[in-house]
């Protein structure tokens, strides 16, 4: 989820509507009380970002988990689709699993270090793009999700079609792939919302 573009210190919010909430169904581990591989992890990442953010210290309850994950997302930003697209797609996959926290986290990285505009942001949530490229990139991130990953002859040609080249397909799917991983593991673990919370489309167009 925290990919290269996030170089520099987070923003990492105590938000008031949190505060009532119930407890984590997983616990977040403090970077003080990190031991072992995980905490060399935490050192890794805080020295990265400024802070640990909340997915990251319960995803230090294995730091197998942690740290195959911050190879996926490292590696994939340094992808050819840049960390716009990438973006694009992790609000996108985020929005159709109704991962809060993923949202949330990628709204703020996406206007804050990105800089993508809040119209593409929402254009994005609902799948859509101004521009046809990246639009074609969305729509076959909609397919995968929908098909669980079965798609056909006709899916993979008509994003070749939009100019995107087998290893960019590849690199789609695998970011797909990342963003299904942090929304699963934050709604299984109900990680506690640390960046401005991205209220839910049906909230923002009420």
């Amino acid at each position: 989820m925290l990919q290269e573009a996030c170089s520099v210190q987070l923003c990492i919010v105590n938000n008031d509507n949190q505060k009532n909430k119930t407890m984590a169904r997983l616990k977040a581990i403090s970077p003080d009380e990190a031991t072992g591989k995980t905490k060399e992890l935490f050192n890794a990442i805080q020295g990265k970002l400024g802070v640990v953010p909340n997915m990251m210290r319960t995803m230090g309850n294995s730091p197998a988990l942690l740290e195959g994950y911050l190879n996926l997302s490292g590696a994939l930003s340094h992808g050819s689709l840049g960390s716009k697209t990438g973006e694009l797609l992790a609000l996108y996959v985020s929005e159709k699993n109704n991962c809060d926290y993923c949202l949330s986290a990628h709204s703020y990285i996406s206007e804050k270090l990105v800089h993508i505009d809040n119209e593409s942001i929402v254009n994005a949530r609902h799948g859509n793009a101004a521009d046809a490229k990246t639009d074609a990139a969305l729509k076959f991130a909609n397919i995968l999700v929908a098909k669980n990953g079965l798609v056909n002859s006709d899916d993979v040609a008509a994003v070749k079609a939009a100019g995107f080249t087998d290893g960019e397909i590849g690199e789609i799917v695998g970011h797909v792939a990342l963003n299904v991983l942090t929304n699963y593991f934050n709604n299984t673990a109900d990680t506690e919302i640390d960046f401005p919370v991205a209220k839910p489309l049906a909230a923002i167009e009420a």
